[in-house]
């Protein structure tokens, strides 16, 4: 019987011939086997890019461990200020102690002594020119505070920070000063003389904290152990920064509309001092001015 009769074709019914069936199981099997390289290279392009996406996601992760370890306590921990301080500057006077001195009393005919003159220093410790005027003219404004002629407040500010090799010396140096203001009154005076007249090396990394602290202690800081662990831990590093952007953005002390420009910038009853820093005799000369005026300013006259 043929095939047309039955109405069963070769390859779909029992009538087909051995080789037919050797040549279809063939087929099936290399059908079969491309299905499943197929399904393996599904499964494998699926395996890489879940892989990717790990390693991905954990680069993430460290990244922003690093972020949140390194950068986040930066930016949250406290500002630290330091106290007692006359618009971010400290008043240096002939008794640095901290301690309160009696005054006496003046006798009846004493003629009443005139308001003291006020002199703002601005000051970066690793500006030369600021480090200049403070040797020409240490002596006399010396001589002045014991005389009570003039109060003199010195602002220690941070403008050369990227000037230090990356180590933030100008910074870390007005925050040291500030450590030895708050715990060592006493010695602030020679300290700020020391950090201004002994600067590094331009171009330096300047000073070390460690450094700083023994500076801080060779020109006597009695509390030792926390001016070194003030300054070592830079407690008040983030304070010069806030100063100094405080001064660079708002009305200096005594002005209207004065704001920090550079360092030296030295204020005599806010007027801003441009003569030469290295004669001190032409800044005795520009304060006297300045008192002058002040003096024919506030001067009445006699009755009629």
């Amino acid at each position: 019987m043929s095939s047309d009769e039955t109405g069963e074709t070769p390859t779909s019914g029992p009538g087909r011939s051995p080789r037919e069936d050797a040549a279809r199981g063939r087929r099936e099997a290399v059908r079969e086997k491309a299905q499943q390289v197929k399904a393996r290279q599904t499964r494998n392009r699926v395996l890489r890019s879940s892989a990717v996406v790990f390693v991905v996601l954990a680069a993430l992760g460290a990244a922003a461990y690093g972020v949140t370890s390194v950068v986040v306590p930066a930016m949250t921990k406290p500002v630290m200020n330091p106290e007692g301080l006359a618009a971010d500057g400290v008043v240096v006077d002939d008794d640095m102690t901290g301690d309160a001195v009696a005054e006496e009393e003046p006798a009846p005919d004493e003629t009443a002594r005139a308001e003291p003159i006020q002199i703002h220093v601005y000051v970066d410790y690793l500006s030369e020119a600021a480090g200049q005027f403070q040797r020409v003219n240490a002596e006399q404004l010396t001589d002045w505070v014991d005389q009570g002629a003039v109060e003199l407040v010195y602002h220690p500010v941070a403008l050369l920070t990227s000037k230090s090799n990356g180590t933030k010396y100008s910074q870390r140096a007005a925050g040291a000063a500030m450590c030895v203001w708050e715990y060592a009154p006493e010695a602030f005076r020679a300290y700020n003389h020391e950090l201004l007249t002994n600067q590094p090396q331009p171009d330096g990394d300047g000073y070390t904290d460690a450094e700083l602290a023994d500076r801080a202690i060779a020109t006597g800081a009695e509390d030792t152990k926390a001016v070194r662990s003030c300054i070592e831990d830079e407690d008040f590093f983030a304070w010069a920064r806030e100063a100094t952007e405080r001064a660079l953005n708002e009305p200096l002390p005594g002005t209207d509309d004065v704001t920090l420009t550079g360092a030296p910038m030295i204020l005599v009853n806010g007027q801003p001092y441009v003569g030469s820093l290295d004669k001190p005799e032409e800044f005795a000369a520009f304060l006297l001015t300045v008192d002058s005026e002040a003096y024919l300013k506030t001067a009445e006259p006699e009755g009629e």
